[in-house]
């Protein structure tokens, strides 16, 4: 598998990223994935689990593969994503491999930031009772984020609108 550093991300679809954070309910708690494009901030889908199986982080990228595919899909190092299942199927799709260094969050600023936003903005704001109070929550926050929220580094404009336009220019 060729390693790949991603430098310059200008236009959507050219870099995509994926992380795992967790999610606090009533008694326990679940694991969030997300797919997000770099140039565009758009979440471009995200499953919810009460393991930590690759399961989902496929079930994820299927869904994000519909919309597209990246050049470059970069994580971090977890099991999940340097599965054998996972990285086929990224490779699959014509895209290279890239992943951040042990430790080193900055290098997946983008998706970290998101998690913190998601949790600050809507999760530790309610009280989670379970995985469908859970996925409701966090499914309504990324329809604001994709679509309604304002981001100063895409001029004031929602990712949804930034992907859209981008792609549309690009076809």
């Amino acid at each position: 598998m060729e390693i790949v550093r991603p430098t310059l991300f200008d236009r959507p679809d050219q870099v995509w990223c994926a992380d795992i954070t967790y999610i606090p309910v009533s008694g326990g708690f679940f694991y969030l994935v997300a797919v997000m494009d770099w140039a565009s901030r758009h979440v471009l889908s995200w499953r919810l689990s009460n393991t930590m199986d690759a399961g989902f982080c496929i079930a994820a990228l299927e869904a994000a593969l519909r919309s597209g595919s990246p050049e470059i899909f970069n994580t971090d190092q977890g099991s999940q994503f340097t599965s054998i299942d996972f990285t086929g199927r990224v490779q699959a799709t014509g895209a290279r491999c890239s992943m951040d260094g042990r430790g080193r969050y900055l290098d997946n600023i983008f998706i970290e930031r998101l998690w913190r936003s998601l949790k600050y903005e809507a999760v530790y704001l309610r009280e989670l009772a379970d995985g469908p109070a859970a996925e409701r929550e966090i499914g309504d926050w990324f329809e604001f984020h994709n679509h309604a929220r304002p981001h100063s580094s895409l001029d004031g404009r929602a990712p949804g609108e930034v992907y859209r336009d981008k792609c549309e220019k690009a076809a």
